[in-house]
């Protein structure tokens, strides 16, 4: 699946500037009109997670607020501050690579998305058979981490 291929070029393009490898694409008809990246480290702000890099990209070149035609796909289940950010940008799909058991969003921990308070909801999709790159993607960038320290 090409698209996912997309996010986790971009997570590595993270973790070529020391965030967390964490990538996003934003799909419209079949086509990417966005990419992003984690850029906390990078740009100094806890914001800057990809999805919202991303989320924030597709709006400029879209000229609007709401992307309820488009999908994101990312390479780790995005938090609860990026599935609310999802949420009110109206995207309708999600898809992610691998969960994420202690930071995860949707369906490892906040399950943001499980009450009905959301005024939408996309629908959410995993993508297995990309988990094991993502995933060891992010061993490998917290293992140098560690042996930095």
């Amino acid at each position: 699946m090409k698209f996912m291929n997309q996010a986790i070029t971009c997570a590595r393009r993270a973790f070529s500037h020391d965030d967390v490898p964490i990538g996003a694409v934003i799909v419209r008809d079949g086509k990417i009109i966005a990419r992003g990246e984690n850029q906390v480290q990078l740009r100094k702000n806890p914001t800057l997670h990809a999805e919202i890099v991303a989320i924030n990209r597709a709006c400029k070149k879209l000229g609007t607020k709401f992307l309820d035609d488009c999908d994101i796909y990312v390479s780790l289940e995005p938090c609860a501050m990026c599935a609310t950010a999802i949420s009110f940008a109206r995207i309708k799909n999600i898809y992610f690579a691998a969960t994420d058991k202690k930071g995860g969003g949707i369906t490892s921990n906040a399950r943001v998305f499980d009450t009905d308070k959301h005024l939408w909801k996309p629908a959410v999709h995993q993508i297995p058979e990309f988990a094991p790159e993502s995933a060891e993607l992010l061993r490998e960038f917290f293992r140098l981490r560690r042996n930095k320290q």
